[in-house]
């Protein structure tokens, strides 16, 4: 579509475009049309047009309807799209908004997508002259002395002729036009001229200079041209190996700017003649340079002459001179004769030279140089001077001799003159020795060479063939012996006759003619074939047809000798052919097809074919069989198998191949696995069976050293009646690949059973594939595009280092290593300790945890008394020592006689040693023997504990794999952005921070006033003076407090929502007032508490920014550790009134009364029939894990918690408005509660029902129903305005009546009276030190729970301090920005740094989120695991500390638990902030463009306008101090800053402020 610029306005305009109704009282518009015409025409119709006048030009930009942006030069008459590019989704249209910014610099683009800003002009993206005037752009041009492309403003001497190059005047750049002289020698220096047309002028005191390469030297300017001295000979850089010269840039420089450049050549006429040795002087003179020769010296020299006294040969660049180029050297210009020489005859040779006449008057010597294969033969020579310029060189007669057997040699000959001058060969000189004896091995082959050679065959001594001066005259041969025939091949062939039958041997004839009509097979003539012919060696001739059975010698019988006959014997036989096997295969092709049959070894010539496609045959041919595979055919279907014996055929009909269609791959599993390989790949897929020899084949890239261990290729050859060999497991690919492959059982026809081939270590994965005969199928394509991966062998550390391990029967082993899960399941790994399986029972990264079997094993091999323990994963078998089982000790058979002897004896001895030490170390004997029972009960308890940590990390582990099951269906719970911000934001706020206030009816006539007040406020929020003062007015205040300072911080985060950019430099400023506030008191406590508004907001930007990272990176890890306390803390008794549980982490959460507990399984009834009044059919049965032991409410919670597991706990009914009913048989129901008429009470203390109170057996039935409420029940929908979102408080022990409540322990607290009845300070001691001793008994039990879940913390700290994920850009450019202001403020202590960082994330955010997961997940945190959650919080608190981790005996227990941990974890955050700070820097570009995505990924940011009624609260109570500060400020003043908040004081206040 052309649209042109200027448009027809029709005569209804002032109707249809009435444009000047906003301005004026009446419309413009006009009668008479304008018409023009147009500067421009585009395909696309224009939606958008803005012009700019700048630097003279008027420059216009057209977008078009398809997203377009064109810039268009107007130019006199008319216009020139210059470029166009590309603004938003194509096909979006630009909106006629267009807008060129006050600068003149930038112009924004709107689309309905998004605004984009785009330069005027992009002169800075052009380096190059050449570039920037290509172009065309009106508004850049070549800024000469300043090597910019600029805008002409830019150039400071733009106005100057020749300074500023533009594309419309200027269609060149600057170049070297001229440069004289073009090379130079090295040796000496000289001075070369640069032409430069426009060079521009420079002012006083500024010059050019010359740079040749690294070596500069000032210019001197002449007009357009510049003068420059080359450099001195060791500023240059040597010649490149085997080159004559050197090239280097020469540019003409001004200061660091090239003007123009070009290449400049220094060359060096010495290392022409060590170049070319054949011929010096040819090439000096004969080269590009001004190189001249001088015989005499056998020099090149680049001066005009050569030494006094001698005459020079110039160079062909020299014009005016005759003595120049090549033709003028002394040089050697072919032989005189033929050179050929016999060896063993002493021959002569004879060289004609030219030009020597520069040797006249200097007598020398003359030599001719042979050079033979391993030596140098010199031959004095003579000088035959003849008439003009031509002399000639005669080499001393020598008898050669060959030490190579070669029929023809070539031996290059030059001449040298005196001591060494070699004289140029016009051309290569070779002198060709012959030896009659080499390649005529009888006398058919010598006579059959060529006459002129002079080779005869000669019967003198041991007869052969000798050049003819070499043989007397009675030793010649004339007629050569009769034909001799050594083997002929093949020894069968067809009766059709046909076949090319091949006679080898000696005397066969001198030619063709001679053995035309001269050969028959078995008394059948057979016809030479004269192309196969080869002389006196081989006859190749087709035999004839004969009946079968035929069988007799070949005869060879040429004229005039007698015949020669074979001693082998040929036959005709007829092959059959009977069967085939298999008899189907895929189409691709690639099946090994074996033919059965009866003298299938006829012939050599034997070639299969399946239908009209050839069959390749695998060597050998057998008797009875023939072997070959299939080629691809075009479609399924039945094909003929027929075999060609020469020019016989046999087919066989009865029995033909079937093409099916190809196998089908369609799953392939698992993708993963060790490098040693051996695991199982299950594939399945459609017409499997069809594939003969399946293969899962890796092609792997391979070190030197893996290639020198891998096989070469070979062809499996196998022998008649001999199985085939079995293939290697790698082998050598063209191109150095190395391929490993194993062969895939065929379980059915959807079945493949493959094991992944080993990789070597050092060679790198390339492709992983099947071979299915001539398919090959990727991995990948298989598996649905997962893609096989190899991952590192496991390392499994011994069982013991020192002697067998030990083992008590009925405990756990555990195994530690790296790397376990990597590349195999637990199902798949085999463990044995001896000839016994030990049951694996977990498999994690680090930790292998089996089951042996209860009764010691025996060993599997004689050869050793304990078993081994051997860890079999796919072809890895690890063998981690012997194990031996520890069995009770058996009393020894002694006499019983002796016994009693002893005995008695040993008694009285014992009896007298007691007496004595009684006497005198009574006490100390007692307290050592005391101690001795409680290192020994410590001892076993650690045993224990170790075992429990092992069983219970065993079945957490195995509950862990099934949530990860479900997880993938119902994924983690995440809260939506909006609830998670109010959560971080107004922390202790419930659900709803900011509830609007609801109008009254008749108000809202007072709703629009307020609203446009609060939107105005949000329009100041954009002035930053405003907003800083207004923060630094709140603060200053004395009443407000460090509550009203958060609770406005967020405000504001919310408020400013939606302009992050915004927000983060009004963060970067305040942070900023607050390091240089502290840097004077104590820098080091910076950000540790929340006590400024700035810290508040440090606190909502990073929660904002890691919000994509908690969901994507740390919340999986984070959901494990959660969901795998509760696990725990639900396995043990939790007593519901004190709220301590049995396992726990935290000691003062700890139940240290032993209580006894049997775990239940209940099966919940779940679906439409669960609430019927008896058990509807189409109600499900869940399982649910309970304790005997658990109040009715802990029942409910944990019956919720397994029914609704994969359900966020906000959609969950809740457990107060649900009865548990437990129901037996049809009719039986009974509904529990925690506090009925049956429960106990004894002493004023009533105790809670529990399942075990209500004898509930393992396997009961029950359900969950609505609870009844004065006659109805109680709603469970979940569609509250405002959840409270807080922990259900535990019960208390409140006393009711004097009634008091308790679980599993009655509480500590006594009656006042009971007290007084403590009579003795001896028993409160007791109670005491009781008391204390409580804690180091019961720290076993924290040690287990910690035991259990230490995989957990470790994934989650791993996750939150692991650089393996991208670091969140924010982290990255909030710790640059922690670095830039250390080093503003001159902070080099690295300690005060690494607390900056620690207090601003990791202590600031994630200790928050580890402390409450429930504020990034919709989940149910009890308050047992909120305790268990603050010990791991404070473990990670004390692994950002600086200081050393010292534990002592008063240490914290938590600090005790994690003892050895915490130093790890120090380590983590160290190498955390190092790998920050080496990582490639965050631009305030990238930051900003993170920041404009997240506002427009959180466009419904809560409660804006509510957030906005709040904030004026508070501006409302500090409004005179705000309006004061404003008034002081002079900027403010001149941005009426407090007249605008009067206006919307005004608008809110006088209006009633509810929204």
């Amino acid at each position: 579509m052309h649209l042109p610029l200027l448009l027809h306005f029709s005569t209804d305009s002032p109707e249809s475009y009435p444009c000047g109704d906003e301005h004026t009282p009446s419309p413009i518009a006009g009668r008479q049309p304008l018409e023009a015409r147009p500067l421009l025409q585009l395909r696309q119709p224009i939606s958008a047009i803005a012009a700019l006048q700048v630097d003279g030009h008027t420059i216009a930009f057209l977008g078009d309807t398809q997203g377009q942006l064109h810039k268009v030069f107007l130019n006199g008459s008319q216009g020139q799209v210059y470029h166009s590019q590309q603004v938003g989704l194509p096909g979006s249209a630009i909106s006629p908004d267009l807008l060129v910014d006050s600068s003149g610099s930038h112009l924004y683009v709107l689309t309905a997508e998004q605004v984009d800003q785009v330069p005027v002009a992009a002169c800075p993206q052009f380096h190059d002259c050449t570039s920037c005037l290509q172009a065309r752009d009106p508004l850049c041009g070549w800024c000469v002395l300043q090597g910019r492309c600029t805008r002409k403003g830019q150039c400071r001497r733009a106005a100057q002729p020749n300074q500023w190059l533009w594309s419309y005047e200027d269609s060149h750049c600057l170049h070297v036009q001229s440069l004289l002289p073009a090379h130079h020698p090295r040796q000496e220096q000289g001075q070369v001229s640069l032409c430069v047309p426009r060079l521009p002028t420079l002012a006083v005191e500024e010059y050019f200079h010359c740079a040749f390469g690294d070596y500069e030297i000032l210019a001197h300017v002449e007009g357009p041209c510049v003068d420059c001295v080359t450099p001195p000979q060791d500023q240059l850089p040597l010649n490149p190996p085997g080159t004559d010269h050197v090239t280097l840039s020469l540019a003409l420089m001004f200061e660091d700017v090239a003007i123009a450049a070009t290449n400049f050549s220094f060359y060096d006429c010495s290392a022409i003649q060590a170049l070319e040795v054949a011929a010096p002087c040819r090439a000096c003179v004969g080269s590009l340079w001004r190189c001249h020769w001088c015989p005499q010296s056998s020099r090149c020299v680049y001066g005009e002459h050569c030494p006094e006294g001698e005459k020079t040969i110039y160079s062909t660049q020299e014009v005016d001179i005759q003595v120049r180029g090549p033709g003028a050297c002394p040089q050697v210009e072919g032989p005189e004769g033929p050179l050929l020489v016999h060896v063993g005859w002493e021959s002569r040779l004879a060289l004609r030279v030219r030009n020597l006449q520069y040797f006249q008057g200097l007598p020398a010597s003359y030599n001719c140089w042979l050079e033979l294969p391993g030596e140098l033969q010199k031959l004095p020579a003579s000088l035959e001077e003849m008439t003009g310029d031509v002399d000639l060189i005669s080499c001393q007669a020598q008898l050669f001799h060959s030490s190579t057997a070669q029929r023809e040699l070539p031996v290059p000959i030059y001449v040298t003159r005196g001591k060494g001058q070699r004289l140029d060969n016009a051309r290569t000189l070779h002198v060709t020795m012959y030896d009659c004896a080499v390649g005529h091995p009888d006398c058919s082959h010598c006579q059959a060479a060529n006459k002129s050679l002079g080779c005869l065959w000669c019967s003198h001594g041991q007869p052969t063939c000798r050049y003819e001066q070499l043989c007397p005259p009675g030793a010649v041969e004339l007629l050569c012996p009769m034909p001799h025939i050594d083997t002929i091949e093949p020894l069968t062939g067809p009766p059709e006759g046909g076949l090319a039958l091949t006679i080898l041997g000696s005397n066969l004839g001198r030619d063709f003619a001679d053995i035309q009509d001269a050969v028959s097979v078995a008394g059948q003539p057979c016809s030479p074939d004269p192309s196969l012919y080869r002389t006196s060696a081989r006859i190749v001739c087709v035999t004839s047809p004969a009946p079968n059975g035929t069988a007799g010698p070949i005869q060879v019988a040429i004229k005039s000798r007698p015949p020669g006959i074979s001693t082998q014997h040929f036959t005709y036989q007829d092959p059959i052919l009977l069967s085939l096997s298999p008899q189907w295969g895929p189409q691709a092709g690639g099946t090994q097809l074996t033919i059965y049959g009866k003298h299938l070894q006829t012939g050599g010539n034997i070639s299969a074919f399946v239908g009209s496609q050839s069959c390749p045959i695998q060597e050998p041919v057998c008797p009875e069989t023939i072997v070959c595979h299939t080629m691809p055919q075009a479609s399924p279907g039945e094909a003929v198998v027929r075999v060609v014996f020469g020019h016989a055929q046999r087919m066989l009909l009865a029995t033909p191949f079937r093409y099916t269609a190809n196998p089908q791959l369609m799953a392939a599993e698992p993708s993963v696995s060790f490098r040693g390989g051996g695991r199982l790949i299950r594939v399945r897929g459609k017409d499997l069976d069809v594939v003969r020899r399946p293969l899962l084949s890796v092609w792997l890239e391979a070190t030197a050293e893996v290639k020198a261990a891998g096989a070469e290729p070979q062809d499996f050859k196998r022998s008649c009646g001999a199985p085939t060999s079995a293939p290697q497991a790698c082998v050598h690919l063209e191109g150095g690949l190395l391929q490993c492959s194993t062969v895939c059982s065929i379980n059915s026809s959807s079945l493949l059973l493959c094991q992944s081939p080993a990789v070597p270590d050092g060679a790198h994965p390339k492709r992983v594939f099947f071979t299915l005969d001539n398919m090959h199928v990727d991995f990948a394509s298989a598996s649905g595009g997962q893609d096989f991966l190899y991952q590192p062998n496991p390392r499994l550390a011994p069982l013991s280092r020192e002697g067998p391990a030990r083992l008590k029967p009925g405990n756990v082993l555990d195994v530690e290593g790296e790397g376990l899960n990597l590349g195999i399941s637990k199902e798949e790994v085999r463990v044995h300790i001896g000839d016994s399986e030990c049951l694996v029972k977990t498999l994690t990264l680090t930790h292998l945890y089996c089951e042996p079997s209860p009764r010691a094993p025996q060993p599997a091999n004689g050869s050793s008394t304990l078993p081994q323990f051997v860890v079999q994963m796919g072809n890895l078998r690890l063998a981690l020592g012997p194990v031996q089982y520890e069995a009770e000790p058996t009393p020894p058979a002694f006499p019983v006689e002796a016994q009693l002897g002893l005995g008695m004896g040993a008694a009285v001895l014992t009896a007298s040693v007691l007496l004595l030490t009684l006497m005198y170390r009574h006490k100390s004997k007692q307290a050592l023997r005391d101690y001795q029972k409680v290192l020994v009960q410590l001892e076993n308890l650690e045993i224990s504990v170790g075992d429990q940590c092992r069983k219970e990390f065993t079945d957490l582990m195995t509950e862990m794999t099934d949530l990860s099951s479900d997880l993938e269906g119902s994924g983690i719970p995440f809260l939506d952005y909006r609830t998670y911000a109010e959560r971080v934001f107004f922390p202790g706020h419930g659900g709803c921070p900011l509830q609007p206030t609801f109008e009254g009816p008749g108000e809202e006539g007072h709703r629009a006033p307020v609203r446009q007040g609060l939107t105005q406020l949000s329009n100041l929020l954009n002035s930053k003076l405003f907003l800083l003062t207004l923060i630094h007015t709140l603060e200053e205040q004395p009443s407000f407090s460090q509550r009203d300072r958060c609770h406005v911080a967020s405000l504001l985060s919310l408020a400013l929502h939606s302009k992050l950019e915004y927000l983060t430099d009004i963060m970067r400023t305040l942070l900023s007032d607050l390091a240089a506030h502290y840097v004077h008191r104590n820098p080091k406590l910076m950000l540790r508490r929340t006590e400024t508004m700035v810290e508040k907001l440090l606190t909502n930007w990073l929660s904002i920014c890691l919000y994509a990272f908690l969901k994507e990176v740390a919340g999986e890890p984070l959901y494990m550790l959660l969901r795998a306390i509760q696990y725990q803390v639900d396995k043990g008794p939790v007593d519901a009134v004190t709220g301590k549980a049995k396992r726990t982490l935290n000691d003062s959460r700890l139940l240290r009364e032993d209580v006894e507990f049997r775990p239940l399984t209940l099966m919940v009834l779940v679906g439409p029939g669960a609430g019927a009044a008896a058990a509807n059919s189409e109600a499900q049965h869940v399982p649910a894990r309970v304790l005997d032991t658990d109040t009715i409410t802990q029942v409910k919670e944990k019956v919720l918690d397994q029914v609704y597991k994969g359900t966020p706990f906000s959609l969950r009914p809740a457990g107060h408005t649900l009865e548990l009913e437990w129901r037996s048989g049809l009719a039986g129901h009974l509904t529990l509660s925690d506090e009925d008429l049956t429960s106990v009470t004894q002493n004023q203390w009533k105790r809670l029902n529990t399942l075990q109170h209500y004898k509930v057996p393992d396997g009961a039935t029950v359900g969950l129903i609505p609870q009844l409420l004065n006659g109805g029940a109680v709603s469970q929908s979940l569609s509250q305005s405002c959840p409270s979102g807080e922990n259900i408080p535990m019960l208390e022990d409140g006393e009711e009546g004097g009634v008091r409540l308790w679980h599993l322990v009655k509480g500590t607290e006594e009656p006042e009276g009971a007290k007084a009845r403590r009579s003795s300070l001896r028993e409160r001691e007791r109670e005491r030190a009781r008391a204390k001793a409580i804690p180091e008994i019961y720290l076993t039990r924290l040690l287990s729970m910690k035991g259990t879940l230490q995989k957990f913390v470790d994934d989650t700290f791993q996750a939150i301090l692991s650089m393996n994920q991208p670091v969140p850009i924010a982290v990255k450019y909030l710790f640059d920005f922690l670095d830039e202001l250390a080093e503003k403020h001159g902070i080099e202590d690295p300690e005060t740094l690494h607390i900056w960082k620690t207090n601003s994330l990791l202590l600031r955010f994630w200790v928050n989120i580890l402390k409450n997961p429930q504020l990034i997940f919709d989940v149910r945190v009890s308050d047992n695991v909120d305790a268990i959650l603050a010990v791991i919080a404070q473990t990670f608190i004390d692994s950002c500390t600086v200081s050393e981790h010292k534990v002592g005996r008063d240490s914290p227990v938590n600090k005790l638990l994690y003892a050895r941990e915490i130093p790890r974890y120090k380590q983590m955050v160290e190498r955390y902030y190092s790998d920050i700070r080496q990582s490639s820097p965050a631009s305030y570009q990238e930051m900003n463009s993170t920041l404009a995505e997240l506002s427009g990924n959180y466009t419904s940011a809560p409660h804006c306008l509510e957030a906005l009624q709040e904030l004026y609260n508070h501006i409302h109570r500090y409004y005179d101090q705000i309006i004061s500060a404003l008034e002081e400020d002079p900027v403010g003043q001149k941005m009426q800053l407090a007249c605008r908040l009067q206006q919307i004081a005004a608008l809110v206040e006088n209006k009633v402020t509810d929204l």
